[in-house]
């Protein structure tokens, strides 16, 4: 497991990289959800996403041990950050993509000058090809969250929310694979253990909700969300016992329900997110929580919507 010093040497590694990133507040938003809400806006991180957080620390390390071309797995924002950083720090980046990635996300990989290798729509077989590549041509893997530094580089969001709202006391966090959800649960739970964090799935991609009901890591088909950054087989296996020492709780949340939330966001405060980021506020606005009068951060995780798609 990660520790609450990895997280702090990440955050020392990749400062010269990503920007702390602001709380956005809404008055509606606290009417709606009975609660005094606070949202952590990584949306507006560096491409666009907290992704580029533990990419910048599993890279540096990377170059800093050598590597010459590094490969990833992503349906669009771990690609991004890979090929940003790689991109900067100058050694060529491979990201394996699915089928049906959001257009946004594949063209800003290719802005950062990385090149993309469309695999399947399932993360259980884009890992294998990424990792395929990295052995072919003696580079290295970029796990998208399955990895110490990846969770330790997430784990600053939970840093920079703690240093940003003294008094919180509920943080939700949406779930894909555990990256940032273990890495947050790492850094509150071993600086302020009292505070709750609640993690956030979609009905139809639910591995972690699953896990946790089972108590042992449970894949499941390839599925359907608009929340297509968590559509994940199943959690990591690093990150998920994490999970299962920390989290205070794992809500579902319905298709519906996430784009009437990412839909509030966009029209009450301006802000255009992805519909990973909305699950967390619909958690919140749809009485999922179980807390009320509190002080709540959502984490909105990332911001590369494919806006062409928002009128349908």
């Amino acid at each position: 497991m990660i520790t609450l010093k990895n997280i702090h040497q990440a955050a020392e590694q990749i400062a010269d990289t990503i920007k702390e990133t602001p709380i956005l507040t809404s008055t509606a938003l606290s009417s709606i959800c009975g609660n005094n809400m606070f949202l952590k806006s990584e949306h507006l991180q560096k491409t666009g996403s907290f992704k580029i957080r533990g990419a910048t620390n599993k890279v540096k390390k990377a170059v800093q041990e050598g590597a010459t071309y590094v490969t990833a797995a992503s349906s669009g924002n771990h690609g991004q950050a890979v090929a940003y950083i790689a991109n900067v720090l100058g050694v060529p980046a491979t990201i394996v993509v699915p089928e049906d990635a959001t257009a946004s996300k594949l063209n800003a990989i290719r802005d950062y000058n990385g090149r993309i290798e469309k695999c399947g729509t399932t993360s259980a077989e884009r890992l294998p090809r990424a990792k395929q590549l990295a052995s072919e041509k003696y580079g290295v893997f970029i796990p998208p969250y399955d990895d110490p530094y990846i969770m330790a580089g997430q784990g600053t969001v939970g840093l920079e929310v703690l240093k940003q709202l003294d008094d919180v006391d509920v943080v939700v966090v949406p779930v894909g694979g555990g990256g940032l959800v273990s890495g947050i649960l790492t850094a509150i739970k071993e600086t302020k253990p009292h505070v709750k964090v609640i993690g956030v799935e979609p009905e139809t991609a639910n591995d972690t909700y699953l896990s946790l009901e089972k108590g042992l890591i449970t894949s499941i088909p390839g599925t359907k969300t608009i929340a297509d950054g968590l559509r994940t087989s199943q959690p990591g296996d690093l990150t998920f016992p994490i999970v299962q020492k920390y989290l205070d709780d794992l809500v579902l949340v319905n298709e519906a329900e996430i784009q009437q939330a990412l839909f509030f966001v966009l029209e009450r405060m301006k802000q255009v997110i992805e519909p990973s980021s909305a699950v967390a506020v619909a958690a919140a606005m749809f009485g999922k929580l179980g807390v009320t009068d509190k002080n709540v951060a959502c984490v909105l995780s990332g911001g590369n919507m494919d806006v062409r798609k928002l009128g349908t």
